[in-house]
């Protein structure tokens, strides 16, 4: 058996933090999955009976981490958030103690780039050596208080074998530090033309990486703005009625049953049914479906969605983890915290990217010492310095799951959730679109638009006693035929029996008549002749309408026809879906002249009918081979085994249909266009994933030889660590920035 754990994981720094942490819960035997997050600072993990949480928490130890469970998601977001406030807080503090005491040790030492003069009235009036012992102290302060952070974390993690970026901030800064002290305190341990100090990039790194971290950190707490919206939509309180009077009371305190009463302008607290009331409700922050929906008895009403004119009563249908809500926030954390194929080359490739800087460091220090004929230990120190600063791996680690939590966000806010954030890539790579028909390009709310009563039946009779039997079944088509006798004021009564034939129609007994309705396959695998069928039954089939069959006791008794409306948004989709170079498909289990002639009005490809639940997924691996990747769009129910077999699956789970375990991507709104803009999103966010892990693995693979200094022999450049720091600092910022434009990009194209 499987379980599913998110831990909070502390102290995780870079692309290389991830990359151990994810190999000591991938490692561990047990363990399925895990999905290790750098801009949530999580892991989703996997695992079977065989391990236990607290085996997960000493293996992330183990790593030289820590970790716990999430138990409370709403407390673990508030604890979240007041850490990244504190976070904050104290950088800023840093930040601002760290700039005060760099400035004057930085204009000590670079004063004259900037007045020439300068360095003439520090040799005067303070002395050389004693602004060399004021910028030690002063720097010494910046590495000891401020500084601190790099060396409680880095310095361990160097111990233990696997160094991070943490590391290499407190090596450079050290090694520029410690040198300095020489040259200031032992001047004669080095050679005279070496004797320098470099005070000024030590605490210049420091600064500018405390200012890279808390840019980095202000603009990772907006990563999970989507998260903190929709946890913002759950109510605390709610108005119950008992024993006739309503009373204030905690939702925790609310069960199923249970009568609420929401009044104008009040959030409906939980899922639940309208017992009475007239009202419109607005669901945009569920569905992404701006108008606002009437709502009267018998409807349902989801929990988080705003009541607009009127008051409603509701019975209370699910609770807790039960509600739609829950349920969209745990996809929406699921789908962010996880993590996508192209992750893991980056994982791999960072495990080792840090002890390989380290390594470039120091044949860099060794190839100047022994090449540069003047001032050999200088050039050695500043170069090697500039490369452990420039290759931090922060942009790495962030490059991806930041883009991911974003998309994500992005989708949820307009009704598309992704459930596995693997769907974003996949989207990319899918060559066709296999669509169920009814409820999905159509409205799936057909109406009954002819009856023909066939021989001495009565049409009342055989209309009551089919509306009778199909008041059982949850198929349109049964509930269409409910409706039409409804309408004409006929009374449907309690079946004796009753039982649905997938894909064919229904059968039961009512008051001793045995009936079947259902199409002419059901008909004749129960032996009942179609002779007697009607003349303009059998055009039906000519105009793409499907004749649909009543017998009674072994009898034809009637043959009816319904129409499903097309949707409005299907034709502008399918149209974009081949603008953008993608095949269709329609899979159904209707008649193909009514399947044909649905194709045909919407300009689709390929169409499959007359097909059962299992043809379905036939057709889905048939036209697997034929097109390549393939996404299959249905109503998330009866085609879920369709679902799962195609690369990705659409599930059209509206109001409280969303737990919807087959389905890749779940469309809140029946509204279609969402599918094109799922599209757009997952095409925006792998755009913005390649941007960010181009320009991270750009940035180090073009920096790191100008750092170590290939550029100077020819054209007398060097990178100083002061702007290999930077470079690093933004270079993160520049990542989590490009991730934020996801919330605003155009998806309507």
């Amino acid at each position: 058996m499987s379980n599913s754990v998110r831990l909070s994981v502390e102290g995780m720094s870079c692309a290389s933090c991830v990359g151990r942490v994810d190999k000591a819960l991938n490692g561990l035997d047990g363990v399925e999955d895990a999905s290790v997050n750098l801009a949530s600072d999580s892991a989703e993990v996997t695992y079977s009976d065989k391990l236990s949480v607290d085996d997960l928490i000493k293996a992330v130890k183990g790593a030289g981490y820590d970790a716990h469970e999430v138990l409370d998601r709403d407390k673990q977001m508030r604890e979240q958030r007041e850490q990244q406030a504190q976070e904050m807080r104290t950088l800023k503090r840093q930040l601002w103690l760290s700039a005060l005491l760099t400035l004057p040790v930085f204009i000590l030492a670079m004063g004259n780039h900037v007045v020439p003069v300068f360095s003439e009235w520090v040799h005067h009036s303070l002395g050389l050596q004693t602004s060399w012992w004021i910028q030690l102290v002063l720097t010494t302060v910046v590495l000891a208080v401020p500084g601190a952070r790099f060396y409680k974390l880095g310095i361990p993690a160097l111990f233990r074998g696997a160094p991070d970026m943490n590391s290499l901030v407190a090596l450079g800064a050290t090694a520029a530090w410690g040198y300095s002290v020489v040259a200031t305190v032992f001047p004669t341990w080095l050679p005279s033309e070496s004797v320098n100090v470099y005070f000024e990039a030590s605490a210049v790194i420091v600064t500018l990486i405390l200012a890279g971290r808390f840019m980095e950190a202000r603009a990772k707490s907006h990563t999970s703005d989507a998260i903190q919206r929709l946890m913002s939509l759950q109510s605390k309180t709610a108005r119950v009625v008992r024993d006739g009077n309503v009373t204030e009371v905690d939702v925790a305190e609310l069960g199923k049953g249970d009568e609420i009463e929401v009044r104008p302008g009040e959030r409906i607290a939980l899922d639940g049914e309208v017992s009475s009331g007239d009202s419109y409700v607005n669901e945009a922050m569920i569905t992404g479906e701006p108008e606002p929906v009437h709502k009267q008895k018998e409807d349902k009403v989801v929990g988080g969605t705003l009541n607009e004119k009127g008051t409603l009563r509701f019975k209370v249908t699910a609770t807790g983890e039960g509600t739609v809500l829950a349920q969209i926030i745990r996809m929406v954390e699921q789908a962010q915290g996880s993590k996508l194929p192209i992750q893991d080359t980056v994982n791999r490739i960072t495990l080792w990217f840090v002890p390989a800087v380290m390594l470039v460091a120091l044949l860099t220090f060794l190839v100047w010492y022994f090449a540069a004929s003047e001032s050999a230990l200088t050039f050695a120190l500043v170069n090697a310095v500039a490369v452990l600063i420039i290759a931090c791996p922060c942009a790495m680690g962030l490059a991806t799951p930041t883009s991911i939590m974003v998309g994500t966000g992005r989708g949820a806010e307009m009704g598309v959730l992704f459930r596995q954030g693997s769907a974003l890539q996949a989207l990319q790579q899918s060559k066709g679109v296999i669509f169920d028909k009814t409820g999905t390009l159509t409205e799936g709310k057909p109406t009954i638009t002819d009856w023909i009563t066939v021989g001495d039946f009565d049409e009342k009779e055989v209309l009551t006693s089919a509306a009778s039997i199909e008041a059982k079944s949850e198929h349109p088509t049964a509930e269409a035929l409910v409706n039409y006798a409804k309408d004409q004021n006929l009374k449907v009564s309690e079946p004796d029996t009753f039982e649905a034939i997938s894909g064919l129609g229904a059968t039961g007994k009512v008051d001793g008549k045995t009936l079947y309705i259902g199409t002419s396959e059901l008909m004749q695998d129960n032996g009942i002749a179609l002779d007697n069928e009607p003349d303009d039954a059998k055009g039906w089939s000519e105009i793409g309408r499907t004749p649909i069959y009543v017998a009674i006791d072994g009898k034809l008794a009637a043959v009816f026809t319904q129409d499903d409306p097309i949707k409005p948004s299907a034709k502008e989709l399918i149209k974009r879906l081949h603008a953008n170079g993608l095949k269709t498909a329609m899979v159904t289990g209707d008649a193909e002249s009514t399947a044909k002639r649905i194709a045909k009005e919407l300009g689709i490809d390929e169409v499959v009918a007359n097909v059962k639940p299992d043809g379905k997924v036939d057709a889905v691996k048939r036209l697997k081979k034929e097109w390549g990747q393939v996404i299959f769009v249905g109503d998330g129910i009866n085609d879920a085994p369709a679902l799962a077999s195609a690369d990705v699956g659409f599930a059209i789970g509206t109001g409280t249909d969303v737990a919807i375990e087959s389905a890749d991507v779940v469309l809140m709104s029946d509204n279609l266009t969402v599918v094109q803009q799922a599209f757009a999103l997952s095409e925006a966010t792998m755009r913005n994933i390649r941007q960010n892990l181009f320009w991270a693995f750009a940035y180090n693979t073009a920096l790191i030889p100008v750092a170590a200094g290939v550029l100077y022999p020819f054209f007398g450049i060097l990178l100083s660590p002061m702007l290999a720091a930077g470079a690093m600092a933004l270079s993160s910022v520049f990542v989590i920035t490009n991730a934020l434009r996801l919330k605003t990009v155009n998806l309507e194209k």
